[in-house]
């Protein structure tokens, strides 16, 4: 086997357990003869499936054959992924697709598109309800993409896998290149890869700490890190959400989600106490730190597919406010709306650690109590109120500053009394806007014990259909 060049097979047998794989349906092949296919040696009509175990787990997977009439999906490559569906949602198993694919068989035409069809209509029927993982080894167009944007979370070997709906040549009046396509393809992707090897052991450590399906509520693990470890480097470096995620996990944890394009809003799983936990933190990026709409849409696909799968939700908050720009106000209103009834929506137990700043529209929707959180930490420094106190000072002393023959003094005062009284952990926790101000160094055992109290958390939606927004 050459390194970074896998084939269908061998893709399977490297992530699976040893000797677990089963193959179903090896024998099925084409029934269309148009064009003369039917001189072509097509086993398998182009996809293996099959399932087998990883790390003791029953897992479903397909792979599709590149070297099988291109791997195009064809009538009956579709019924063999569609089969594979119907078993993985009868056991409650997830299922990982390996896409390597020239897209639809052009020679079965009608029958191929139909054979999309039936593909997204399974997949449709079985989101939330086990997992799906996508991985693009080489070619993955048109419905192929839409296969991939359908699953929970998509992989991609960075080097050969290639990601569109349409041939970057199709489009109209661009010239793009090799550096603007792939640009393009990693924004809808949630984990890009060196190598073939590397795709596979990062799949494998996703999916050991993901349920497999909707009723296995939220995976549980032995937990060797102590429930009490102690961190004091939080006391006294400054804020990073990938040093914190990783410092306050089961030894050290944390597996990043669209690491590559999610810059201002870190997401991703940590374990606390051998628990899963889905975690959206704010960051700040080039000395500010705002919620940005690309991402505040990454994070409502990701809080969604926590509460689907019963994860608990983690924020931690340090935000300002929303960035500003021409570009990002002529969607924000729509996308921010979207992930705040998200949030508003979950029921999983959800708790909020408040850092550093939680101004004004951002800091609500950033899971605080009013819409919704279970409980709210905070640091002694956190600031939480309508804006910056010194902003806040010369919108309110405007008169008495212009008057003022010493302007800074007075606004050095005011601002310190404004945020004593308005802006600080202390205020926000004397109105019930958090429930406790922790110590950093203490925060790993807080919001073990945080969850701890909420894992009988019951609660359900209202009876309706489903909301407008």
């Amino acid at each position: 086997m050459a390194k970074g060049n896998m084939n269908a097979r061998e893709r399977i047998e490297y992530l699976l357990d040893d000797n677990s794989f089963v193959e179903i349906g090896k024998y099925v092949t084409a029934r269309n003869t148009d064009y003369n296919l039917n001189s072509e040696k097509a086993e398998g009509d182009g996809v293996i499936t099959g399932y087998g175990v990883m790390d003791g787990r029953m897992v479903y997977v397909y792979s599709q054959d590149a070297s099988v009439l291109g791997g195009s999906v064809g009538e009956m490559h579709a019924k063999k992924i569609v089969a594979l569906y119907d078993l993985a949602m009868k056991t409650g198993a997830p299922v990982i697709g390996m896409i390597d694919c020239a897209g639809i068989r052009l020679q079965e035409a009608s029958d191929a598109l139909e054979a999309f069809g039936n593909i997204f209509a399974k997949q449709g029927q079985a989101s939330g309800k086990i997992v799906q993982i996508s991985a693009v080894f080489g070619m993955c167009g048109g419905g192929c993409a839409v296969m991939s944007a359908m699953s929970d979370f998509t992989f991609m070997e960075r080097k050969e896998g290639s990601l569109f709906i349409n041939s970057p040549n199709t489009l109209d009046n661009e010239k793009l290149n090799p550096a603007e396509i792939e640009k393009d393809e990693i924004e809808n992707i949630d984990f890009v890869c060196d190598s073939e090897e590397e795709l596979l052991t990062d799949l494998r450590e996703l999916v050991s700490i993901l349920p497999s399906d909707y009723e296995s509520k939220n995976f549980l693990s032995e937990c060797s890190d102590d429930l009490n470890r102690v961190i004091p480097e939080l006391n006294d470096s400054a804020y990073d959400a990938q040093y914190l995620l990783k410092a306050i996990s089961d030894d050290n944890l944390f597996v990043q989600i669209k690491k590559e394009t999610a810059k201002s809003m870190v997401i991703g799983f940590i374990k606390l106490n051998g628990e899963t936990i889905g975690v959206v933190a704010n960051q700040s990026v080039n000395g500010e730190s705002v919620l940005e709409t690309k991402e505040v849409d990454q994070a409502t696909r990701f809080i969604k597919f926590c509460d689907a799968f019963s994860i608990p939700i983690l924020t931690v908050t340090d935000v300002e406010g929303m960035k500003t720009s021409r570009e990002e106000e002529r969607k924000m209103a729509r996308i921010l709306a979207i992930y705040t009834k998200e949030m508003i929506s979950s029921t999983v137990p959800k708790v909020n650690l408040i850092v550093g700043k939680a101004f004004g529209t951002a800091g609500v929707i950033m899971n605080s109590k009013s819409i919704g959180a279970d409980f709210v930490l905070a640091w002694p420094q956190a600031s939480i109120g309508m804006m910056d106190p010194e902003q806040a000072v010369r919108i309110m002393y405007a008169k008495e500053i212009e008057e003022n023959d010493d302007q800074i003094a007075l606004i050095n005062e005011k601002t310190v009394e404004y945020a004593q009284m308005q802006n600080s952990a202390e205020s926000a926790a004397k109105r019930g806007a958090i429930d406790d101000i922790i110590i950093p160094d203490a925060t790993r055992k807080r919001l073990i014990m945080a969850y701890e109290m909420l894992y009988g958390k019951k609660q359900r939606n209202e009876d309706k259909k489903h909301t407008t927004i």
